[in-house]
C-alpha cells in the first residue's frame, strides 16, 4: 500500500470523498456499540456460573482453620483463601491480605490512609506541602483518577517495550522526595500488552528513593490473563526482588479476580513486608471486622488451587482470544503500510494500544461515537486525561460479539483514515 504522506493532494482529496461516503453509509445504519471499558463478556462471566452451586442450606462452611464462616473473625483472610490468592501473586501466603471484591478499592484504600496517617510513621501526606506520583504512560486511568482525587501531581513517565523508562524514574526519584509512588502494572500493561523485563524490575528492586514512604503501586491486574497456552510471559517476583535488594519494604502488591470470576464479586488481596502488613492492620481494625469470608471460601472451593485457576483462565482465552486476532488482522490489512497507526500485538491482558497519527486521537473517537460505536476517551491513558501528542486510542475488544466488534472496527479503521487525510491535506 502507498502511504498517505506520500500522496499528492488531488489523491488524498479524491480518497476523502471515498471515505466520507463510506462513512454516511456508516452512520445510516444507527449502530450502537459501546467499546469503552475492557468488560468480560456474558459468555465469559457464564463460565463462572458453577460457583452459584458451591453452596447451598446444608453446606459446611467451616475454613480450614476451624472459624465458622458465617460468623465474625478472622481479619486478614481465609488460610486456603490466602493460599490460593498468593499463588495467583506468587508471593507467599504470609505476605499477604485478603480484602473484598475489588483491588481498586484496596489501591484507593492504601493511598487514602497514606495522605490520613502516613507510611510506617512518616508525616501524613495531607501534611506535606506537595505529593508527587509516577504515571507511566499510556497508562491505566483508574490509577490516575485516584491520585487525581487526592490532589497529587502526577509525572509522566514514557512506556518503552521494556516497561518504564528506568533512567527516568531513577532519577526523579533520587531527586524528588515529594515523589511517594509510582503505578505499574507490570504484566501485560494496560493498555499496550507490555511485561516488564527482568532488567527493569530489578531496577525497581534497587530503587533508592529520596523519600523513606516511597512504594511501588504493583498492580498484577492481568497476572494470569494469557491470551495463548504456549505464548505466555513470566516476570520476576517483586517482593523477592526487593527483599533480596535490601529494600523488603519498598513495594505494595495488589490483585483480584475481578477479570477470573465477577467482576464486582471477586476477591482481592494485597502482598507487601511484615512491616508494611502491620502497619496496614493498624487501620483494617478500625476500618472492619472482617472482609467477606463466604465469598473467599466460595472462590477457593471453585477453583480449588492454582492449576484450576489457570485451567479456567484458559477457557477466557478460547473466547476473546479470537476477538484479539480479529482487531489485530484488521488493523494489519487495512492499516499497515499506511503509515497513519501504530499499534502492538499483546499476548495478554485486556486491551490493544492504538496509536494514530499526532493530532488524530479526539478526532477520531469523536467521529467514531458520532456514528454510533463508543470508544474509551482519547487521552484517558495519560494523566488528567491531557494526552500530549493527542495520539493515543485504548481499543477493548472483549465485551461485544464478534460481529458487533468486526463492525466497531471497520468503523474505527475508517474514521482513522478520514481523520488523518484531513490532517495531511490541512498541512498541506
Amino acid at each position: 500500500m502507498k502511504a498517505y504522506s506520500q500522496m499528492s493532494k488531488d489523491e488524498l482529496l479524491a480518497l476523502k470523498s471515498d471515505l466520507e461516503k463510506a462513512y454516511d453509509e456508516f452512520k445510516a445504519r444507527g449502530l450502537k456499540l459501546d467499546m469503552s471499558r475492557g468488560k468480560p463478556s456474558s459468555e465469559q462471566m457464564d463460565l463462572s456460573m458453577g460457583m452459584m452451586d458451591v453452596f447451598h442450606s446444608r453446606a459446611d462452611l467451616t475454613a480450614a482453620d476451624g472459624l465458622d464462616c458465617r460468623n465474625y473473625g478472622n481479619l486478614d483472610g481465609l488460610p486456603e483463601a490466602k493460599e490460593l490468592m498468593a499463588s495467583m501473586m506468587e508471593c507467599r501466603a504470609e505476605d499477604i491480605i485478603v480484602y473484598g471484591n475489588s483491588s481498586l478499592n484496596v489501591m484507593y484504600d492504601t493511598v487514602a490512609r497514606s495522605m490520613t496517617h502516613g507510611v510506617m510513621g512518616n508525616t501524613p501526606w495531607c501534611k506535606l506541602d506537595k505529593v508527587k506520583f509516577l504515571c507511566p504512560v499510556p497508562g491505566y486511568d483508574r490509577h490516575f483518577a485516584i491520585t487525581e482525587y487526592f490532589g497529587i501531581e502526577m509525572i509522566n513517565v514514557p512506556m518503552t517495550p521494556e516497561g518504564p523508562d528506568m533512567d527516568v524514574v531513577e532519577k526523579l526519584v533520587s531527586e524528588d522526595e515529594a515523589i511517594k509512588g509510582i503505578w505499574c502494572v507490570p504484566k501485560y500493561s494496560n493498555p499496550q500488552g507490555i511485561s516488564y523485563s527482568d532488567e527493569t524490575i530489578h531496577r525497581f528492586a534497587h530503587l533508592k528513593p529520596a523519600a523513606k514512604d516511597f512504594r511501588l503501586y504493583w498492580d498484577n491486574a492481568y497476572c494470569i490473563h494469557h491470551l495463548y497456552p504456549d505464548k505466555q510471559d513470566t516476570i520476576l517476583e517483586i517482593l523477592d526482588e526487593c527483599r533480596k535488594a535490601g529494600n523488603p519494604d519498598l513495594a505494595y502488591k495488589f490483585v483480584s479476580t475481578s477479570k477470573v470470576s465477577f467482576p464486582g464479586s471477586g476477591v482481592a488481596a494485597l502482598g507487601a513486608s511484615q512491616a508494611n502488613l502491620e502497619d496496614i492492620k493498624k487501620q483494617l481494625t478500625i476500618q472492619t471486622i472482617g472482609h467477606d469470608k463466604l465469598n473467599q471460601l466460595r472462590h477457593v472451593r471453585f477453583f480449588k488451587d492454582i492449576d484450576g485457576m489457570h485451567e479456567h483462565m484458559m477457557k477466557h482465552a478460547a473466547i476473546i482470544r479470537p476477538k484479539f486476532e480479529l482487531v489485530l488482522d484488521k488493523l494489519d490489512k487495512e492499516l499497515g503500510g499506511l503509515g497513519i497507526g501504530e499499534w502492538l500485538r499483546p499476548i495478554g491482558g485486556y486491551f490493544i494500544s492504538f496509536d494514530s497519527m499526532e493530532g488524530c486521537a479526539k478526532a477520531i473517537v469523536s467521529k467514531a461515537k458520532e456514528a454510533g460505536v463508543v470508544m474509551t476517551g482519547a487521552g484517558a491513558t495519560y494523566p488528567y486525561g491531557k494526552d500530549p501528542k493527542d495520539s493515543n486510542i485504548r481499543i477493548a475488544p472483549t465485551y461485544p460479539s464478534m460481529d458487533e466488534l468486526s463492525l466497531a472496527v471497520d468503523l474505527l479503521i475508517l474514521c482513522v483514515k478520514l481523520v488523518s487525510v484531513d490532517k495531511l491535506l490541512e498541512n498541506m
